[in-house]
């Protein structure tokens, strides 16, 4: 794993720092297609995080990379986003790479084993 693919539906910054390097696929292009975004983090390793079902759907008939944080906690105010990310954040990095997807909700996180 070589670090985290935001989804152009995610903010661009996020307020604590990963272990990894994180790219906003907004640096790809001007909204890149689920394909490219696939494909780009299969060639580079790495994870990617988005609001999208499809690419939950997508990683569980497939191998990581890459692999997949799925974000299901719905719309929240930037402040209370960035607050759930971070109490999650070292959970969700104990987790990868073993888990192929991880699912995070408000009160919980949900991970499927590769």
């Amino acid at each position: 794993m070589n670090g985290f693919l935001l989804d152009e539906n995610l903010p661009r910054n996020l307020t604590f720092t990963p272990s990894q390097p994180v790219i906003h696929s907004g640096s790809l292009g001007i909204s890149p297609s689920d394909a490219m975004l696939w494909k780009h983090a299969l060639e580079n390793r790495l994870v990617i995080i988005s609001k999208d079902a499809d690419f939950s759907d997508r990683i569980m008939i497939s191998e990581p990379p890459p692999w997949v944080i799925h974000l299901r906690f719905g719309n929240l105010r930037r402040n209370d986003f960035h607050a759930l990310l971070a109490r999650a954040w070292a959970q969700i990095e104990d987790l990868l790479p073993t888990h192929k997807l991880i699912c995070v909700y408000r009160d919980r996180i949900e991970s499927f084993r590769e």
